[in-house]
C-alpha cells in the first residue's frame, strides 16, 4: 500500500525577507518624520555658513531621490511628485515623504519577496544596476541615515538643537515599531497593511 508523504506548508524566507525590509524602511520613515516634527520652524530654510544644503534642501533631497530609486526600479507602481527645495514647507516635506516611504516600502516588498517584476535595483541612471537583495535595502537606509546625520549636526550648528529626547528617542526602535502598529516591536507581526504609514 503506498503512503503519501505529507507536504509540510513553509513560508518562503524570501517573502519573510520583503515583509521585513519593507517594515524597516516604515520606522527609518518614521525618524524622518518625527526630526522635522520638533524640528525649530526657523531652522528649516535657514541658509548654513558655506557652500552647504539647507535643511529643508536635504530632506526634498531625500524624497527626490526615492522617487527616483521608484521610476527606474519599480515603473509599474506610481512615482510621487518630487519636491522643490526653495519652495517646500515642512508639512509638504512630512507628507510628500510618507507617499514616497509607502511606495519604497512597495518596491522593497516586491522586489525581496522572489517571483515579482522587479529584478534589478537601479540607484541612478549612470550606475550600474544590481541584482535585488539585502544590500538594496542597506543603500537605501545608509543614504538617508547620512543625510539625517547632516540634518541634526546643522540643526545644532545653526542654533536649533533638536530637544534631547528625541535625540535619543530615534534609537528607540522598540517604540517606533510599536508606533507603526508592530506588537511587542516584532516587524514581521505588523497589522498595518504595506503602504499605511504615519505620519504624527
Amino acid at each position: 500500500m503506498a503512503t503519501r508523504k505529507r507536504k509540510i506548508q513553509t513560508q518562503p524566507v524570501h517573502s519573510q525577507l520583503g515583509r521585513a525590509a519593507a517594515q524597516i524602511f516604515a520606522v527609518n520613515d518614521r525618524i524622518n518624520q518625527i526630526l522635522i516634527e520638533h524640528l525649530n520652524p526657523a531652522a528649516w530654510q535657514a541658509k548654513p555658513p558655506g557652500k552647504v544644503r539647507s535643511i529643508a534642501a536635504i530632506f526634498t533631497h531625500i524624497h527626490n531621490v526615492r522617487t527616483k530609486w521608484i521610476r527606474l526600479t519599480a515603473p509599474q507602481l506610481k512615482v510621487p511628485p518630487q519636491l522643490h527645495r526653495a519652495h517646500c514647507t515642512q508639512k509638504q516635506a512630512r507628507a510628500a515623504l510618507a507617499n514616497s516611504a509607502a511606495r519604497c516600502a512597495e518596491m522593497l516588498a516586491e522586489a525581496l519577496s522572489g517571483g515579482g517584476r522587479i529584478k534589478k535595483f537601479h540607484r541612478d541612471g549612470w550606475a550600474k544596476p544590481w541584482p535585488v537583495g539585502p544590500q538594496m535595502l542597506c543603500y537605501m537606509l545608509a543614504h538617508e541615515a547620512h543625510h539625517r546625520g547632516q540634518i541634526c549636526m546643522l540643526a545644532h550648528q545653526l542654533g536649533f538643537p533638536l530637544p534631547q529626547k528625541i535625540a535619543y528617542g530615534i534609537w528607540n526602535w522598540e517604540k517606533l515599531w510599536k508606533d507603526l502598529g508592530s506588537p511587542a516591536g516584532d516587524p514581521n507581526r505588523s497589522k498595518r497593511p504595506h503602504g499605511m504609514l504615519p505620519t504624527d
